[in-house]
């Protein structure tokens, strides 16, 4: 069950993020000035459509984290990006090159591989206020250093720096989903006088609009590189500080898992350098063939 849904999860947000990259690529603020980029944005219809789908992943993403743990949930989740090659290439008509296709197999296989290896074993459902402090201090204090990061230097480096924010945003917000989730048996009103019901949006939303500044900021593949590999080791490490998940990672086996997750990671950064990821630009030239609903210069879905 929590495989199934981590994986619907993942499906969603793929669909997501083509609309709405599709809603920021078509929004060019005046003078290129970042803080009117929201403001342009929420003008897109199309880029509330793929909020919509966003959501509906977030709902999968916190039904599999009610039922699993942060540390196997998270890395199901990006995935993403397979199915992302897999839409595109589908459809925009876009033929897959063999090379997307082993990316995909080998992403495939070292998730498999790694999570059959280290599947952990959930700890307390507690995490205590002291773990709690040094992991929000940690965290925050890596977002600011990734935005401040990303005010200066060639366009892929402010996206690889808006993505790293992003990606640590992600996974806090996923921390306080399974918190929020291991709530739920004490009733809804219990649930929505916790902190961590609110944080869950604050730290969502924060997360969100950094990854629409990653996307305006530079080359697609850059911040996705980032949201791919910083989100699940962050969320593993967080799996195992706050909720003291038992990862299985000992010895010779450790070592397999090592190879695997690297082998999963070396295929999600060669997908996302891929032209169906780096760019939709082209697929949006083939959007006036029929497959698919065609964009008008408003945003609007003809």
């Amino acid at each position: 069950m929590v495989f199934v849904l981590a994986v619907l999860a993942a499906v969603a947000n793929a669909f997501a993020t083509v609309l709405q990259r599709l809603g920021v690529e078509k929004a060019h603020p005046e003078g290129k000035q970042s803080r009117h980029l929201m403001a342009s944005i929420l003008k897109r219809p199309i880029w509330f459509v793929g909020l919509a789908l966003t959501t509906g992943s977030f709902i999968l993403q916190a039904l599999a984290l009610s039922f699993g743990n942060l540390s196997t949930v998270q890395p199901i989740m990006v995935t993403e990006i397979v199915f992302l090659a897999i839409i595109l290439g589908t459809w925009f008509h876009h033929q897959m090159r063999w090379i997307d296709w082993a990316a995909v197999f080998g992403t495939a296989v070292g998730l498999a591989v790694f999570l059959a290896l280290s599947y952990s074993k959930e700890g307390h459902g507690s995490p205590s206020k002291y773990d709690w402090m040094l992991l929000l201090i940690a965290s925050i204090g890596a977002i600011v250093l990734g935005i401040v990061a990303a005010q200066r230097g060639p366009r892929s480096w402010r996206a690889l720096s808006y993505g790293v924010s992003a990606a640590i945003c992600f996974a806090l917000t996923a921390a306080f989903i399974k918190t929020v989730a291991n709530e739920w048996s004490h009733g809804v009103v219990y649930v929505f006088s916790h902190p961590a019901a609110y944080s869950v949006a604050v730290v969502g939303l924060i997360g969100l609009i950094i990854s629409q500044h990653a996307l305006d900021a530079g080359p697609v593949a850059a911040s996705q590189a980032a949201l791919l590999v910083v989100n699940p080791l962050s969320s593993i490490v967080m799996g195992i500080w706050l909720f003291k998940d038992h990862v299985h990672a000992t010895g010779s086996r450790a070592i397999i898992e090592g190879l695997f997750l690297g082998l999963m990671f070396y295929s999600l950064l060669l997908l996302s350098q891929s032209p169906l990821i780096s760019s939709t630009r082209e697929a949006e030239k083939l959007s006036d063939r029929r497959t698919l609903p065609k964009v008008g210069a408003d945003g609007s879905v003809a």
